[in-house]
């Protein structure tokens, strides 16, 4: 495979037109004045410095870099130094000739050793102060002029500069990395003129297309000073809030040729033939499947035939042509180091379901042939591949079974998966704490560890420290933040089984409320926006959910209490979100940046390793976040949770995906339960159909009023009797209400009270039955008291209020109150 172009979004080419960089000046002011002039001007306030021995120095360099600019052609003083040629290459140092030129022309003497030095200071002054301005490519390379920016803020733009380092330091960022933010943009304003505040985004741009073509093999240098600059406030409204928009690695969507090119395809008709294929898909699909239909097609299917069947231009293949490509298909190149370095293979998981995107290119044309027989007939052929649906069932039988196997493995586990990433945020939060209060080599003692505060010898803004006994170095403040995170996933996802690019996309906006239109009591909904089925759908949040949220929330507010606005990149439609309050949204340096996908597994790799979990084979037991989907399905329909209602709450359009989710459900019993399902809807009387009466509304809406008991709420479902005979003590279903813990105390109590006495009185048998209720009332006030102990003090989710209560119409379900 060919690598593809490197495209910036369509969003990122659309702000390059929008925000071009300026244009070089060829004459101002400053660069047009006489020696005499710029001689004056450098050698008073503010350039001028105190000491009079390190003034005496810079006046030297000054006059000795103006001699040699003097004696170039040119009507500036940027005219002679473009003229001088020793701007072209940073990497070359400019200072020796000229040095050389000094003695040569009796201007310093032969034994002078310091000449070049005084050079550079020479030139760090013609470029503050405006008189010449070098190329950003040569200031990047250079070795001189050194500390530019602390020279700019001094005599160019002191406000501006010092605004910058405070925002840097108030950042999370190293200190190195700021300092370098601010170094570049000193080099703007060098390069481009004025201060801080004439900056534009083109400017930066520029830079970072420099710096990409410099630097090739590091992706430049990092984009750490657009953010300074933007949070600062320079840019105007609309610039873009972050300059990863610009990154070549975020690409815009690729169009069918360019899609197919991806393979350097040598056969050219059939080459066009792909390409009209996928332009007629196109409509009716999203990108990432027309990407992933070009994968099969041109790179699996067309490109092997060519390598291994040169000359080939027919899409009419023989037997044996086609079962050697599909024998081939069943491996694929080792993604190993070592397996690639060997040539050896590995078996191919999806063989069939390519087998199967051929079969439906080659029926596809077949179809459109009868239509438009002129532009697709010539290609109409038989599909040399007429028994790929039995073993794409056989295959999907068998991935079906690899998964049930897994989720079998992972299911058990769960619980002590959220327990190690509960207590691993708790002490990695206290090691930081602890860190935070010793001083600088005192040993402390958190989180069941012994570390010692590091010293350092430069400031930093993270938060150092490192084993006693090893010396090797830790940064609490990433290990407390990756421990956050971890926890917070894990928490998410298995609390709502929603997709992982749909935990990415949950912003302040998802959550909701619904109004109970008889007790105005209010519940709390997530809002899952369309993403995989383009099917919005909501979720009610469980009370532990909340407290997952509000301290999230809690912790991504800015310091006025307002979840930041970040911008997402969809990787799958290639394209940039909006800015969003997302919620899962990191302090990465000086911005702000969304959780990504990569990044979500990443700290699912972090916490597990921590855990010491294995699979069955020994091997360390690894979690993605489909893995959550999937035993979140088995145990909703494991606890009686209907099918069907499984399928609205994960997404999905067929309920035979739901049940494929589903570990170990018996065939006998989905197939009987689907034919119920039929067979009630074929034989129910026309009559149900039809508006629900007031007092059939009323007794619906009572039924839930009736759930109302001393302790809490009564969590049965509707229409149901209570089967264990209003023993709510015992009952898991008896939802119990914080602010009745004292009473739930009492019975409690009363319970210890009555087994003293039926034991005074010998009467046995009643023991049993007391201890029963007294085991039930202590779960549910421990339960209680974790809640508790779980919450920050608050589960303001920051939801706006809603009206007091909603209108109703009779024969109309009351829908949920969207967010403004």
């Amino acid at each position: 495979m060919i690598a593809g172009p490197r495209l910036p979004s369509a969003e990122g080419r659309a702000l390059r037109e929008r925000f071009p960089p300026r244009l070089a000046a060829a004459a101002w002011d400053f660069t047009g004045q006489d020696r005499t002039a710029v001689l004056a001007r450098l050698l008073s306030p503010p350039f001028a410095l105190d000491n009079y021995s390190s003034q005496s120095y810079r006046k030297f360099g000054l006059i000795r870099v103006l001699d040699w600019l003097a004696a170039r052609p040119g009507r500036t003083w940027q005219d002679r130094w473009n003229a001088s040629g020793a701007g072209i290459d940073g990497y070359a140092d400019w200072r020796p000739p000229v040095a050389r030129w000094l003695r040569e022309t009796g201007r310093v003497a032969e034994d002078n050793r310091s000449a070049e030095r005084q050079l550079s200071v020479g030139m760090m002054q013609l470029v503050c102060a405006d008189v010449i301005r070098p190329g950003m490519g040569w200031l990047l390379t250079t070795a001189t002029p050194r500390n530019l920016s602390g020279e700019m803020a001094r005599v160019r733009d002191p406000a501006g500069f010092s605004k910058l380092s405070e925002l840097g330091s108030a950042s999370l960022a190293s200190y190195s990395v700021t300092r370098t933010a601010v170094e570049w943009v000193a080099v703007i304003a060098a390069a481009k003129g004025g201060t801080v505040a004439d900056i534009t985004v083109g400017d930066c741009l520029e830079l970072l297309e420099i710096s990409d073509a410099l630097f090739p093999n590091t992706g430049g240098k990092g984009p750490s000073f657009y953010q300074l600059l933007h949070e600062m406030g320079v840019f105007p409204p609309g610039a873009p809030v972050t300059v990863r928009m610009f990154n070549p690695n975020f690409q815009g969507k690729l169009t069918p040729g360019q899609l197919i090119d991806r393979y350097d395809l040598a056969c050219r008709p059939v080459r066009d033939l792909l390409v009209d294929y996928l332009r007629e898909r196109q409509p009716a699909i999203d990108y990432a499947t027309l990407r992933g239909l070009s994968t099969v097609l041109a790179g699996a299917f067309w490109k092997d035939l060519e390598n291994h069947h040169p000359g080939i231009d027919s899409l009419r293949l023989s037997p044996d042509v086609a079962a050697a490509w599909r024998e081939r298909l069943q491996t694929k190149e080792s993604r190993t180091a070592e397996g690639a370095a060997a040539g050896a293979r590995e078996p191919r998981m999806c063989s069939a379901d390519y087998v199967m995107r051929v079969r439906s290119f080659y029926f596809d044309i077949a179809q459109w042939a009868a239509d438009d027989p002129a532009r697709w007939g010539p290609w109409a052929v038989p599909c040399p591949f007429r028994d790929a649906g039995a073993t794409f069932r056989k295959e999907k039988n068998r991935r079906k079974s690899r998964m049930d196997q897994r989720t079998r493995e992972r299911l058990p586990v769960l619980p002590t998966l959220l327990a190690a990433v509960g207590q691993s945020r708790k002490a990695a939060a206290a090691r930081l704490e602890a860190a935070q209060s010793a001083r600088p080599g005192e040993l402390f003692t958190a989180g069941g560890m012994t570390l010692r505060r590091s010293q350092l010898s430069t400031r930093s803004s993270r938060t150092w420290a490192e084993d006693p006994e090893t010396g090797n170095r830790r940064d609490l403040g990433l290990e407390e933040d990756k421990a956050f995170w971890a926890w917070a996933a894990v928490e998410v996802l298995r609390d709502t089984g929603i997709r992982i690019e749909e935990l990415t996309e949950l912003s302040h906006h998802s959550l909701v409320q619904y109004r109970h239109p008889s007790t105005g009591q209010l519940i709390p909904l997530l809002h899952i926006a369309p993403s995989k089925t383009d099917q919005e759908r909501l979720l009610v949040i469980s009370p532990e959910l909340a407290d997952v949220l509000s301290i999230v929330l809690l912790r991504v507010r800015d310091q006025d209490g307002a979840v930041p606005l970040v911008a997402a990149y969809d990787r799958y439609e290639r394209v940039w979100m909006p800015p969003m309050p997302l919620i899962f949204q990191r302090r990465i340096g000086i911005e702000n940046r969304p959780a990504g996908i990569d990044g979500v597994r990443r700290l699912l790799n972090f916490a597990l390793a921590a855990t010491g979990l294995a699979d069955a084979s020994g091997m360390p037991l690894t979690f993605t976040p489909h893995d959550f989907r999937r035993i979140f399905t088995t145990e909703a329909i494991m606890n009686g949770m209907p099918p069907h209602i499984a399928q609205l709450v994960l997404g999905h359009k067929d309920i035979t995906t739901t049940m494929g989710y589903k570990a170990v459900y018996p065939d006998e019993a989905i197939t009987a339960h689907r034919a119920f399902i039929a067979r009630r809807r074929y034989l129910r009387p026309a009559e149900e159909y039809r508006t629900p009466t007031e007092a059939e509304w009323e007794e619906f809406l009572g039924h839930f009023q009736r759930r109302k008991v001393e302790l809490g709420d009564c969590g049965r479902a509707y229409g149901t009797a209570c089967h264990h005979e209003h023993a709510c003590i015992r009952c898991a279903l008896l939802r119990v209400d914080p602010a009745r813990r004292g009473r739930l105390a009492e019975i409690r109590d009363s319970l210890l009270a009555r087994i003293d006495e039926v034991r005074e009185h010998g009467w046995l048998g009643e023991v049993e039955g007391l201890k029963v209720s007294l085991a039930a009332a202590n779960d549910k006030i421990a339960h209680l008291d974790l809640l508790q102990s779980r919450s920050s003090g608050t589960t303001d989710l920051g939801m706006p209020g809603f009206p007091a209560s909603t209108t109703h119409t009779p024969g109309q379900p009351p829908g949920p109150v969207r967010q403004p």
